[in-house]
């Protein structure tokens, strides 16, 4: 594997609040040289949440997205804010978008989006044992709630209303580690 490129200069080229725009040169071990553009994100990243309500039924939440004008069912997700661990994150969450908190909690993994141009991690998160703990969230509208049963997973992909890439990899992830479980 090559070794990565240096980063010869860096300059800052527009701060929205939620993202960074930078343009950086570098040269990499072949002597070329390159421009990029990216999109900085929180540096701690967010997370995303699959609350379990019991062993047959998990939790998604729908909610409006800007970026694509429209309603969308997935997880409950988040910024992780400064000096927050990504399972308090979680919770916090959780507990501002679906009035639960829960006594398990346990990474999935860290995915990437657009890793090409946009520096940002979620940390997929699978949370069990819930029970009613609301806090007030920052959210323009209420969310709805929606519970779905883990029989019915199938059904979820083909819906139109559910279209996120992490969602999807999320629902992936979890559906065969609770598989996985099962088979133990």
């Amino acid at each position: 594997m090559p070794n990565k490129p240096i980063i010869r200069s860096r300059r800052k080229i527009n701060d929205t609040g939620i993202f960074r725009i930078e343009e950086i040169d570098l040269e990499f071990d072949n002597g070329n040289t390159r421009r990029y553009q990216r999109l900085l994100g929180s540096p701690q990243g967010a997370v995303m949440v699959v609350p379990l309500l019991d062993h047959e039924t998990l939790l998604l939440i729908r909610e409006y997205c800007a970026g694509m004008d429209q309603y969308e069912l997935g997880f409950v997700k988040g910024r992780i804010e400064n000096g927050e661990e990504p399972l308090d994150a979680a919770v916090r969450e959780m507990q501002e978008e679906t009035g639960y908190a829960a006594k398990r909690l346990e990474w999935v993994k860290s995915v990437t989006l657009a890793p090409g141009y946009l520096f940002h991690q979620t940390h997929i998160v699978l949370a069990r044992d819930l029970y009613p703990k609301p806090l007030p969230g920052d959210e323009p509208e209420p969310i709805e709630v929606v519970p779905w049963k883990l029989d019915q997973l199938d059904s979820l992909l083909k819906r139109d209303d559910f279209t996120e890439a992490r969602s999807i990899a999320a629902f992936h992830l979890v559906k065969e580690l609770l598989a996985s479980e099962n088979r133990k």
